[in-house]
């Protein structure tokens, strides 16, 4: 009798739906899903969900909500709708944990430097571009009021969450697809990761770290994940080049030029996937020394990659080696 019901029961897969959003492109993984639940009613799910955190805080849509507060008259304050005003409300706070090195506000910065917006360049803007620019910087210029969920604009502000919103987004629907009562699923959007539960016979999913080379798609890690999320940020596909110099589109609110020091890439594991991007685009910032003191003051899993002449070192928290499970490589 055993032996029937087991050969009766339908073998355990996994369905894929996948799309585009912020610019880049979302997938989603599910083993399986509950009675009543169809992948036609979920990928419905996914992007109306997905649609609601645009017209929050997408800076290229000038009819979102991030562009409304951007484009508001000083000294107005301007009540957020409950996405836009947690992703901010976070990235306040990590503001002033990082003592700036991560900063909301540091949008124009990247536009000036070509890596919004605004055009491309191929050389550094002049010294009265930057410092007119840097005036309108700093995190510390935005007053919040908990009470109604509301920021002031104090004139000239332009916040730009695009440092946190996609890892966000991965939270917000790993969190629908759990509350569907989907119990193992992957989700991913622009290289941010989510995990939860397992495959198919209780594998854990798998996810690559890149070797941080210009030009190569190859694999460093593969790393298996359960119950965890994992951004990495890095400078190594994105940049100008200028004379002898290279510039990162990864900017330093405090200087207000890209990164100059040689990590190429970070990632972070935490069990929210928002964090976990945010934190790696703050650690860039630090650079290895600075952030993995950082780091391991918040017992962070982190792993720096520093190139190091032709060849790139691996810097790994004590956390994120105690955190880590490592496949081998095919």
């Amino acid at each position: 009798m055993l032996w029937l019901l087991a050969s009766c029961e339908q073998p355990r897969q996994i369905h894929l739906l996948s799309g585009e959003t912020m610019g880049t492109t979302w997938s989603v993984k599910v083993v399986d899903l509950p009675a009543g639940v169809t992948l036609t009613s979920v990928r419905e799910d996914i992007e109306l969900l997905l649609e609601s955190i645009n017209r929050q805080m997408s800076t290229y849509r000038p009819d979102s909500d991030i562009s409304r507060f951007n484009q508001a008259e000083a000294g107005s304050w301007q009540i957020l709708p409950a996405d836009f005003w947690r992703v901010i409300r976070y990235s306040l706070q990590l503001a002033e944990d990082t003592d700036g090195a991560f900063d909301p506000t540091v949008g124009p910065l990247v536009n000036l430097w070509g890596f919004g917006p605004d055009p491309k360049r191929d050389k550094p803007p002049l010294a009265a571009e930057l410092e007119a620019v840097q005036a309108r910087i700093g995190y510390q210029r935005l007053s919040w009021r908990d009470a109604d969920q509301a920021l002031l604009q104090p004139g000239g502000a332009y916040v730009d969450l695009s440092a946190v919103a996609k890892g966000y987004a991965v939270d917000k629907v790993a969190d629908l697809l759990i509350g569907l009562g989907v119990e193992n699923l992957l989700v991913e959007i622009g290289g941010e990761l989510r995990a939860h539960g397992a495959k198919p016979a209780g594998q854990p999913w798998k996810v690559a770290i890149e070797k941080p080379l210009p030009g190569v798609r190859e694999v460093a890690h593969i790393l298996a994940m359960k119950d965890i999320a994992i951004a990495t940020s890095g400078d190594y596909r994105n940049y100008f080049q200028a004379g002898e110099r290279r510039y990162s589109h990864i900017i330093d609110p405090r200087s207000g030029y890209p990164v100059d020091h040689q990590v190429v890439s970070v990632s972070v594991l935490h069990p929210r996937c928002a964090e976990a991007d945010a934190l790696a685009t703050a650690l860039t910032v630090m650079g290895a020394e600075e952030g993995m003191v950082w780091a391991e003051a918040r017992q962070l899993a982190v792993l720096f990659m520093v190139q190091s002449g032709s060849t790139v070192e691996e810097f790994a928290s004590s956390a994120f080696r105690r955190l880590v499970t490592e496949e081998a490589m095919p």
